[in-house]
């Protein structure tokens, strides 16, 4: 297994990736699809610049791990006039990719959340470290969610545009693994069910996940983890793990606080052993830092309470970076 970092911004410096190599990280993960070069000009990215971006990424001794497609908006997902095109970008931008040699994207769906049906929160745990909390209690008036027939409707637009995805991942030898709804309230399009069922609908095996260990911890805690990571890692479907430690869940306590690796409810040592026992060998990547005395606020707004992407000099980044590889060291010595 190897460490990447999830950089939201195309434009790394030098200071960006020399502090990266300092650390010891693998890879980078891209997950702004709307970040790169010739995405606004043309909906895909430019693959001469990608090229170059890569190998200068490879000059510091890292490597590109994931990358992230162009947005499938609302007015797509809601028959908008002209949205299909969205389809064709992203499925260009899959071509550019793999010609580029970039093996795992990853394709965002507008309404895959419910916004609304949680109060977020400022949690403050060890030390003043800051992170984001979220509470079902504290919602009083709760926003109005789909119906069942609107649920269909949705998963069948999801369909529509993966079909055509997987087609062309497969010819281009790539592939594509979806993240978990986060937050995981019921009935979300990619909460416990629903994220079962895309290797049920596309039994490609292009077809798998970005697992967010803290995620589906949100939903129901360790057992719920380590039982899925068994189940999809035996098939061969966990292509980038996100490494998040996380207090309480919705099922258990209605609330939920993301933690520190070391200071949370999970023991993610368990998690590494439960993903060499499947084969996984790809990156784990530290995602939703919190932040710690030093550290900026992320620059989405959305996530003001932790770190969702890279940020050079992060103390919670270099933390979390550090505690993961003296674990793989362990791991390796541990079980051979």
């Amino acid at each position: 297994m190897k460490v990447s970092v999830t950089a939201n911004y195309f434009d790394l410096s030098d200071k960006d990736l020399k502090q990266m190599s300092q650390l010891g990280v693998d890879c980078v993960d891209f997950g702004n699809g709307s970040s790169f070069p010739g995405v606004k000009e043309q909906g895909y990215p430019d693959l001469d610049a990608l090229l170059k971006q890569k190998r200068r990424i490879r000059s510091w001794g890292l490597d590109i791990n994931r990358v992230t497609l162009p947005n499938i908006t609302t007015n797509f997902m809601n028959d908008g006039i002209g949205s299909e095109v969205e389809i064709e970008n992203a499925v260009n931008a899959i071509k550019v990719f793999g010609e580029a040699g970039i093996k795992i994207v990853r394709q965002r769906f507008a309404g895959d959340v419910f916004p609304g049906l949680t109060t977020t929160y400022q949690a403050y745990q060890r030390g003043g470290v800051i992170s984001r909390g979220e509470s079902l209690g504290f919602t009083k008036e709760k926003a109005i969610t789909p119906t069942l027939d609107e649920s269909l409707k949705w998963r069948e637009k999801f369909k529509e545009v993966y079909r055509q995805l997987v087609q062309t991942a497969e010819d281009y030898e790539v592939k594509i693994g979806m993240h978990p709804s986060d937050t995981p309230n019921p009935d979300t399009p990619f909460g416990g069910l629903g994220y079962h069922r895309i290797i049920d609908e596309f039994p490609n095996k292009n077809v798998g996940y970005i697992y967010c260990v803290g995620t589906r911890a949100e939903e129901g805690g360790s057992s719920l983890v380590l039982d899925e990571i068994n189940h999809y890692g035996r098939k061969g479907r966990l292509f980038l793990i996100h490494f998040r430690n996380v207090r309480g869940s919705l099922a258990t306590t209605k609330a939920f606080e993301e933690a520190l690796l070391d200071d949370g409810d999970l023991n993610m040592f368990k998690i590494l052993l439960e993903l060499k026992k499947v084969g996984y060998d790809g990156c784990i990547n530290p995602d939703h830092v919190p932040i710690m005395e030093g550290d900026l606020p992320d620059t989405d707004v959305n996530w003001s309470n932790s770190n969702i992407g890279w940020s050079s000099s992060s103390i919670g980044f270099a933390y979390s970076v550090g505690y993961i590889k003296a674990m793989l060291t362990a791991l390796h010595e541990f079980s051979g």
